[in-house]
């Protein structure tokens, strides 16, 4: 499994929305607690960009400071959790939403689920490959 770009940004989505179901359970916790901003996690366009990364012409860094801001492989991919403070949904100046984070909590179970199935899979393919059965 090493070296597979497929396992490799499977394992970090799994990560991302673990972190992300993680956030989302304390925007809902915290719901009724004023002055909370509520937390986001975002990952997706870090994948999207190592994927990608392929089919954009080649960049050599001669320096490890050169291009820091481009990843050259998916564990460079860092789940960025960060405050949302500045939307204000109610006068006590907390931001959650209740109906919204239920909703982005099953988006993200749904999400996760569907990648364990994919691994799930994935892994299946390797020990068919290696002569366990399936």
């Amino acid at each position: 499994m090493r070296g597979d770009l497929a396992w490799g940004v499977i394992e970090k989505d799994i990560g991302g929305l673990a972190r992300r179901m993680e956030a989302t359970s304390h925007n809902i916790a915290n719901m009724n607690t004023p002055r909370y901003a509520r937390r986001e996690v975002s990952f997706e366009d870090q994948l999207k960009e190592v994927i990608d990364a392929p089919s954009r012409l080649p960049m050599k860094r001669t320096s490890e400071r050169h291009f820091s801001n481009v990843r050259a492989s998916v564990n460079e991919v860092v789940p960025a959790d960060r405050s949302v403070g500045y939307e204000i949904y109610r006068l006590d100046l907390n931001n959650v939403d209740p109906e919204t984070e239920t909703a982005r909590l099953a988006e993200t179970r749904m999400s996760y689920q569907a990648m364990t199935r994919i691994m799930g899979r994935k892994i299946a393919m390797y020990r068919k490959a290696i002569g366990g059965g399936a």
